[in-house]
């Protein structure tokens, strides 16, 4: 009996991660270059069962009577760095990445040390210094690593797919776009960036440019609501099993237990 309330519980905190990923997900659809999350879940081992103290088995040896399952168990959160929608805006620094890749980005924490971080989000900004940064005011780096740094007083700029800035005709610098083999080596490290972790290997991007362009983010709103009630109806579902273990309990120990 007590392992029913048990099984019930794991099921109720399952549903609860998943809840918390699906309403990140909803809160960030409006983020640009935002990748959806997703969790796992599997079942515990299940564990072999035996009857002891059964008079009927002769000996030490217990009389087996099968497999128990000890519910479910919470698996890895993921993200899903699927290509996100396109939204035209033309800003002259909005740049939107199409294909595999991330913008290359100088990143200062609040005790003035940097770092190299990445995002998808290419909602840039011009200093009146000229350096190109992102809202929060970080650097935009260059394929020589340094900053990407314009002239103010140009009449056009222009971006072209491979990341190159023109600005009256001549080429001014060129955005570094970086990838790796393999995104599990990749951590989200907040304000929309991510970090690459030990084992992380970079390789040649295949992202192509497009200015005036912003990646929305690829959560589907109406597909995460459908999940949200799912998961409702699921946890509710375990509150009721427990609900009901709960009154047979008390049956057992009030009623049958005055026997």
């Amino acid at each position: 009996m007590v392992k029913g309330l048990y099984t019930a519980y794991t099921g109720m905190r399952n549903e609860q991660n998943r809840m918390d990923i699906i309403t990140n997900n909803l809160a960030n659809s409006d983020t640009t270059g935002y990748k959806k999350e997703g969790v796992t879940n599997q079942s515990f081992d299940s564990l072999l069962a035996y009857r002891i103290k059964d008079r009927a088995t002769s000996g030490v040896d217990a009389k087996n009577i099968g497999s128990m399952s000890l519910g479910v168990k919470i698996g890895e959160v993921y993200t899903d760095y699927s290509q996100g929608p396109m939204k035209i805006t033309d800003n002259t620094f909005d740049v939107a990445l199409a294909g595999e890749g991330f913008f290359t980005i100088e990143f200062t924490d609040k005790a003035g040390e940097t770092s190299t971080l990445y995002t998808r989000d290419g909602n840039f900004n011009m200093t009146k210094e000229g350096y190109l940064v992102t809202q929060d005011g970080d650097f935009v780096l260059g394929t020589n690593g340094q900053r990407i740094q314009l002239s103010t007083t140009a009449a056009e700029t222009r971006i072209d797919r491979g990341g190159r800035i023109y600005q009256d005709g001549v080429e001014r610098a060129r955005m570094q776009i970086t990838d790796f083999e393999n995104y599990d080596y990749l951590e989200k490290f907040g304000e929309n960036l991510y970090q690459p972790v030990d084992g992380a290997t970079q390789r040649e991007a295949t992202a192509e440019t497009y200015q005036g362009y912003l990646e929305a983010a690829n959560v589907q709103t109406v597909y995460e609501m459908v999940q949200m009630i799912t998961v409702t109806r699921a946890y509710e579902t375990n509150q009721k099993v427990i609900q009901a273990h709960n009154d047979t309990l008390q049956i057992a120990a009030n009623q049958i237990g005055k026997l």
